[in-house]
């Protein structure tokens, strides 16, 4: 046997031996329409602060070095109104894709 195959040779048994679990399917699907708004909500602060890069925070009224700081704070809360409005449309069909998966996986 080369020193290959003992490894393989152990693996196959190991696999054979024992009971090899496959994902529990989720009957929940508010928790998956949750989770997929949380990742539109991301996805939509990542957006947004694409558009906020370019902007300086100086100037007469600008918040110096404070804005700069709690910026990411102002988008996450943007993302997450924007999403909770209605979003992009992507928490629908991120819902369906997750439910979907998890029923050709079960």
């Amino acid at each position: 046997m080369s020193a290959l195959a003992a490894p393989v040779q152990t693996a196959t048994t190991a696999l054979e031996n024992s009971a090899i679990k496959t994902p529990a399917q989720t009957a929940n699907a508010a928790a998956a329409k949750k989770a997929a708004k949380e990742f539109e909500s991301v996805f939509i602060s990542q957006f947004v602060g694409a558009m906020f890069e370019g902007i300086s925070t100086d100037g007469p009224f600008g918040g110096g070095q404070g804005e700069a700081m709690f910026r990411s704070l102002m988008l996450d809360q943007y993302g997450k109104q924007i999403s909770d409005r209605g979003g992009f449309g992507l928490s629908d069909s991120i819902t369906k894709a997750l439910l979907k998966h998890q029923e050709t996986s079960a």
